[in-house]
Parts: structure tokens; C-alpha cells; sequence
């Protein structure tokens, strides 16, 4: 298409309405198919043109959403009547940069759209394997995928035999740190939302056990039940009453990886703890990471979940709804625990 030169389509686009407070809602943001796009890169420019194929769904764009300001300085809110963005993949169209040339397929940070002009795309990351799902670049290959990695290996440093707890076990960062985390030795304990979950943990996953949060009604007695010698590991997914509840129940010189706080980004007001003198106490170390420190090791990481692939030793649940109609309501139910695996919205095929 990009070869005919001035062809202009229409480009649908997932819209973001205004600045949210609380839960966010699919009204929240808009679809339309108002705005136009030429399918070439302005004369001169080092941009590339791309049709996006798969877009991830993720807990953190609910950050975005809100408005930023102060210390946050990891994220930049979306702005009010453009569209959203997060990561996908995509196929290069057109293309201006040497890198980069039409038929390429892509991954990395793109709009909420049909179509977008990426004027930096040395912040894409080139796909050289299409043996397995493209899709599996929004997720298990792609930034889900290291932040499982880098928490529980660079962060947590796990040894055979360690116990292991991880909330929000089943999304799209937590299946895989429970599956990495079988694979060194560990012991192996995941929370979730639903039975549905807890089987898929148990049944598929590997996980030794599973619990849903919402029938325990004491969760500290809930982790003395699964942990009666304490937890060596916490991935941390959700904050609020769980991390409260894995504080009294940490081994000394634990480790907790601070990886998100689901719980905590639809509140207007900020939410205290009330067990963090455990910290000191048990001399744990907890720590929060962003995965963009750790990706000059994307090379190791991909090249071993690749084995993994091939061997059969990854199994990776994804729930791929279609089309950018879908998207609001993918991204709201991720508050709710709708989704069963990795969140992907299918913008196009790949053909």
C-alpha cells in the first residue's frame, strides 16, 4: 500500500476523553474513525509508517490515565483527546530510517489505532522470529515477559528450595514468575480472583498452590495456612491489605520485588500500610523496579525463553479479544479480573 505514494485511509482510533478519578470506566474513552492517514512517510524524514497488528492491555495504563504530576517521573499522563498508547505489534508499511524497511514486523511502544507514524522508531525492537505468535511480543517475548525475568532473577535472586508467593498470580507478569520460579526449585504459592484462576494455576501452570483473595476473609491466616514457615519471596502485583498481610509473614532477610500496586491506582486518596516495621524487624528487603533498567539483558532473556518455547517448558494463556471496538472494555476489565491470561486486543491479521 505504502508504495502508492499518496493514499490517505481513514484511522480508527481509541480515543482517551479526560483525566480519571477512581475506577475507570469504558465511556472513559471513545472510538472513532475521524481522523485520516497518509500511508507514506513525509518526504525527508527518518519515520516509519506501521499498521498495528496486536496491542497489549496493561494494569499501569490506568497510571497514565490519571493526571501525573510531582515525582512520577516513570510515566507521562495521555493527553485528553488523542489516542492512547502502550505496547503492540505491528508491520512496517513505510519507512524512512535505514533500520527499517517495508514487511518488517515490529514491537514496541505504538498508538491505539489502525495506523501510526512512529517519528522515533529507534525504540522499536525488530522481530527476526515469527516461528511463534506474534502476539506473544505484547506479552511472554516482550515487556510482561522481562519484568517477570528481571524481578524474580535480578531482584529476588531465588534458590532451590525457597518459598515463593506471588498476588495476581495469574496475569500476564505472574503466570510467568511462578513458572520461572518452578523451574529454579521454589515452592510456588499464587493468589488470585476466581476459581477459574486457581484451577489454571494448579492444573496448567504448575503452580504447587492457589488461592482466590476474595474468599479469605483473614489473609494473614490465609499465608500462615500456605507458608506455616514463612515466605522466602514476594512478588509484589496488588499492595494494599495483601502486602499488609505478607509483611507478618516474611522470613528473615526475605525479599519482596515491588513489580505493581493494582489496588492502589484507582484511589483518589493514597493508601498507608500498617505492617512495614516488619521490614526492619526481619531485615527484609524490598524493592521496586522498572523494567526498562534491566532491558540491555533482553538479548539472554529472549534467546532462553526461546528454548523454553521450543522444549514445551512455558505455557502461556492468552485472552485476545478483536477489534479496537473491544479495547475500552479489555482495559476496564483488567480492574475486575475479567481476563483469563494475557490481555491482547488482535487490531488486524498479519497477512
Amino acid at each position: 500500500m505504502a508504495s502508492s505514494g499518496e493514499e490517505e485511509v481513514r484511522n480508527k482510533q481509541v480515543i482517551f476523553r479526560d483525566y480519571v478519578t477512581g475506577n475507570p470506566k469504558e465511556s472513559d474513552m471513545y472510538v472513532t474513525t475521524s481522523s485520516t492517514i497518509k500511508l507514506k512517510v513525509p518526504q525527508g524524514s527518518a519515520a516509519v509508517l506501521i499498521k498495528n497488528l496486536y496491542l497489549s492491555c496493561d494494569p499501569y495504563l490506568r497510571i497514565r490515565m490519571g493526571r501525573i504530576e510531582g515525582s512520577n517521573n516513570v510515566f507521562t499522563s495521555f493527553t485528553p483527546g488523542s489516542p492512547l498508547s502502550g505496547i503492540g505489534v505491528a508491520k512496517i508499511l513505510d519507512s524512512g530510517h535505514p533500520e527499517f524497511k517495508e514487511g518488517d514486523f515490529v514491537w514496541g511502544t505504538t498508538g491505539w489505532e489502525e495506523y501510526s507514524l512512529i517519528t522515533e522508531p529507534e525504540q522499536l525492537f525488530k522481530i527476526h522470529n515469527t516461528d511463534v505468535p506474534l502476539s506473544y511480543y505484547t506479552g511472554l517475548l516482550g515487556t510482561p515477559g522481562m519484568t517477570a525475568y528481571a524481578g524474580l532473577h535480578e531482584v529476588c535472586s531465588p534458590k532451590t528450595g525457597d518459598y515463593v508467593f506471588i498476588s495476581s498470580a495469574a496475569g500476564a507478569v505472574g503466570q510467568l514468575v511462578g513458572q520461572f520460579a518452578k523451574m529454579m526449585g521454589c515452592y510456588v504459592v499464587g493468589s488470585v480472583g476466581s476459581k477459574e484462576k486457581v484451577d489454571l494455576l494448579k492444573n496448567k501452570l504448575g503452580f504447587d498452590e492457589a488461592f482466590n483473595y476474595k474468599e479469605e476473609h483473614d489473609l494473614d491466616a490465609a499465608l500462615k495456612r500456605y507458608f506455616p514457615k514463612g515466605i522466602d519471596i514476594y512478588f509484589e502485583n496488588v499492595g494494599g491489605k495483601m502486602l499488609d498481610a505478607v509483611l507478618l509473614n516474611m522470613k528473615p532477610h526475605g525479599h519482596i520485588a515491588v513489580c505493581g500496586m493494582t489496588s492502589h491506582y484507582n484511589l483518589s486518596q493514597p493508601q498507608g500500610f500498617s505492617n512495614l516495621i516488619s521490614l526492619i524487624y526481619n531485615r527484609i528487603r524490598m524493592e521496586g523496579f522498572n523494567v526498562f533498567d534491566y532491558f540491555h539483558l533482553y538479548p539472554k532473556f529472549f534467546e532462553m525463553m526461546l528454548a523454553y518455547i521450543k522444549e514445551g517448558k512455558i505455557v502461556y494463556p492468552e485472552d485476545i479479544v478483536e477489534g479496537l471496538e473491544s479495547a475500552p472494555a479489555a482495559l476496564v476489565g483488567l480492574f475486575s479480573g475479567r481476563n483469563v491470561g494475557k490481555q491482547v486486543i488482535l487490531v488486524a491479521p498479519a497477512s
